[in-house]
């Protein structure tokens, strides 16, 4: 029978309680503050054993046109241009960025080689930043105190992944480990070579503790490459400037402004470069052919002299002279075109109109010195030869001069070039550390620590759902006598040393004391047709209350008139004794059974009339054994004859067989249910342990029910099972 209480309404199980989640988290609020204390502390060690990286910031200008001189336009069309602001912006991050011009700071600063201390497991860089001194196994890991010196340093490209450990032997030798297992020895300033590896090293400086080991890599240039691009930082300085803000990271601030400053070094020499690429190559055209066009002007000459000297003519007409410099001037133009075309071909094809002007205009120069070919064969034979001697000589001439005038102009245009890209801020650095965030990252901890405690107690609080009330356990075929509200005068009492109180005579108006008048009355009626007058409590585990629910039951059913005797029959850890202020060593139930004292001696008056009280005794190494002898059943059969009411006291079920020993004796079992800490495969437990004996159990109580922790629970049924318990004897009570 369930005890009358008011009807709950119906909640949506689909619903949230906030303030239930609320209440999960403040009931866990112990377990936060510690989940808090350990993020915070392991913020701090990640902080401590992290390396400290510095930051070097640079600004570069980027511009749509190198400067403006004062050159003619034709040499102004030969620099460079420009486009949008974020074209712009992208085109040249992703330059800064290339191979080509962070290769070049790569070998200028040697970076293929590196060199380190080596770090302690696991603590990293803590030893270090506590200002530690390295003694005995340790002195060999990195504490602050060292530095290495590599003033040279070779490997083949197959080692490029390899670490040497290098270790300071003290007075200037050190010992170098190999990838292979070899142990190689040098000295710092000397130079060690190694045939088989085909490595070659040379210290410049080793400082430290002997014994204190060092890290050595030579990477390939690629390798090194990809280092730095993961520390560098690239990124526009505003949505229409065209602005570069360059930031490099490194352990050491002075190493993080020279790598920077090389990276603008090479970036901005690349960018001269690329400048002045159409200059180089036209220039490169020219000089290519001002050797031709000179050899063409001295052979010209000899011809005309030695023709000269045959015929013993040294001049020609006017008419003759005037046909030879229009000649020489067509020829002269010819030339300047198959120059332009040259530049053409770089820039345009051949349907372009610009390119079809230059054609147009070559076939009409073509066309003008054809006529003056026809006039020019009219002309006597000695003339006709001189003629075409002279103006080889005139044409070849005038194109040697056009080169040697067009190699001077693209030299002024290279040197003239200076580039799109502008520094504005030189690489610079401060001490001040960059990574790691001391206030974020002991925030960030904190606040996964927080996270993480939170998810514990939502776990904890769903995966261990007990008995929420008495619909629970009646839904496993067990009526409920009883519920007795929790109260915080007897938390704990389990606990506590020495004698303990008797909650029915120290608050008899208590709401538990109450509800144990309730559980009293619905046990009388509940037992009125048993032949026996014995009421066996017991529980699925220790700490559900049987103890504290036998000794204060009998107490209230004294009270109303009853003879009750209670019987603690836990011979293993019983301790009803301390509520009847009784001695480890007062004679008992354990002395009855084994013959050493009669049902007289161990029948002690109760705290209240018409109670009495039988102790466990001194704990027998076979308490099995002992309640299955037949001295068991008389004295339950003694007690019938003498008390209206006789309480026995087992132990756990699930813990050991006693309960089911003893239920054959009794008018009624009775099952203490621990609220939200029992749960129902246990109950369902302990109901097939009795049936497998032959009997069952006959009802329940709800025991320390609370009703702000039933509100924190939604709907569903939750399946546990326990059987891990340990029950030893409790010497020290």
């Amino acid at each position: 029978m369930a005890m009358p209480g008011s009807q709950k309404p119906e909640k949506n199980e689909s619903e949230i309680d906030l303030l239930a989640l609320v209440m999960v988290i403040w009931r866990a609020r112990i377990l936060l503050f510690i989940s808090l204390v350990v993020g915070v502390l392991l913020g701090a060690f990640v902080i401590l054993r992290a390396t400290p990286l510095y930051e070097a910031n640079s600004l570069l200008q980027l511009e749509e046109r190198a400067s403006n001189l004062a050159l003619p336009s034709a040499m102004q069309d030969m620099l460079a241009g420009g486009g949008t602001a974020a074209a712009l912006i992208e085109t040249e991050t992703e330059i800064l960025r290339s191979r080509m011009v962070l290769g070049d700071a790569v070998r200028e600063l040697g970076l293929v080689i590196s060199a380190e201390p080596e770090p302690f497991p696991i603590l990293g860089k803590l030893p270090a930043r506590l200002g530690l001194s390295g003694e005995g196994w340790f002195k060999a890991y990195e504490h602050g105190n060292e530095g290495i010196i590599v003033a040279a340093m070779s490997a083949p490209e197959e080692l490029s992944a390899e670490e040497f450990v290098l270790t300071n032997l003290g007075g200037g030798a050190y010992g170098l480990k190999m990838h292979d297992g070899r142990e190689l020895q040098g000295r710092v300033g000397d130079e060690l070579k190694d045939a088989q590896s085909g490595l070659v090293l040379k210290i410049g400086d080793l400082i430290g503790p002997e014994g204190r080991r060092f890290i050595l890599r030579h990477s390939s240039v690629a390798a090194a490459v990809r280092d730095i691009q993961e520390r560098l930082t690239i990124g526009g300085a505003g949505r229409n400037a065209k602005l570069l803000r360059v930031s490099y990271r490194d352990v050491s601030p002075r190493q993080a402004e020279l790598v920077l400053a090389a990276i603008t070094r090479s970036y901005v020499g690349q960018n001269i470069g690329r400048s002045a690429a159409e200059a180089d190559n036209s220039l490169k055209f020219i000089e290519e052919q001002l050797p031709i066009a000179q050899t063409a002007v001295v052979q010209a000459q000899q011809e005309m002299n030695a023709y000269q000297q045959s015929q013993q003519s040294v001049d020609v007409t006017y008419e003759t002279r005037s046909l030879l410099d229009k000649a020489a001037e067509l020829e002269g133009k010819l030339n300047e075109l198959a120059l332009q075309e040259e530049d053409l071909k770089k820039r345009f094809t051949v349907n372009h109109p610009t390119y079809q002007q230059l054609l147009d205009a070559r076939r009409t120069l073509q066309s003008q010195l054809s006529e003056i070919r026809e006039v020019t064969a009219t002309l006597p034979e000695t003339q006709k030869e001189i003629f075409n001697l002279s103006r080889n000589l005139e044409v070849a001439a005038e194109v040697y001069t056009q080169l040697l005038n067009r190699a001077q102009e693209l030299r002024v245009v290279r040197a003239s070039t200076v580039g799109s890209v502008r520094v504005i801020d030189v690489a610079y650095a401060t001490n001040r550390q960059v990574t790691p965030k001391v206030q974020q990252t002991i925030a960030i901890a904190a606040i996964l620590g927080l996270i993480i405690g939170i998810g514990i107690a939502f776990l904890r609080h769903f995966l261990r759902q007990g008995i929420r009330g008495g619909e629970d356990i009646e839904a496993l075929g067990l009526p409920v006598f009883g519920t007795i509200t929790y109260s915080d005068d007897v938390a704990g009492h389990r606990s506590r040393r020495g004698d303990l109180p008797i909650h029915a005579l120290e608050s008899p108006q208590d709401l538990t004391i109450e509800a144990m008048r309730s559980l009293r009355t619905s046990l009388h009626f509940g037992m009125l047709d048993h032949s026996s007058k014995m009421l066996l409590v017991t529980s699925t585990a220790p700490g559900a209350g049987k103890s504290f629910t036998s000794i204060n039951l009998a107490v209230i059913a004294a009270e109303a008139g009853q003879r009750v005797v209670v019987v603690d029959a836990d011979l293993r850890r019983g301790y009803l004794r301390r509520y009847v202020k009784q001695p480890k060593n007062a004679v008992g139930l354990a002395e009855y059974l084994s013959g050493q004292a009669t049902l007289e001696q161990i029948v002690l008056p109760g705290p209240t009339p018409n109670m009495a009280v039988i102790c466990s005794g001194r704990y027998p190494p076979n308490p099995s054994e002992l309640l299955m002898r037949a001295e068991f059943e008389q004295m339950i059969e003694a007690l019938n004859r003498e008390f209206d009411l006789v309480i026995v006291d087992s132990p756990p079920v699930l813990a050991v067989t006693d309960p089911v020993i003893m239920s054959r004796y009794a008018g009624a079992t009775l099952l203490v249910v621990r609220h939200m800490e029992t749960v129902r495969g246990e109950i369902e437990a302990a109901q097939r342990a009795f049936e497998i004996a032959g009997n069952k159990i006959t009802g329940a109580v709800l025991n320390g029910y609370k009703q702000s922790e039933v509100s924190s629970y939604g709907g569903g049924q939750y399946y546990y099972y326990n059987y891990r318990y340990s029950y030893k004897s409790d010497a020290d009570r």
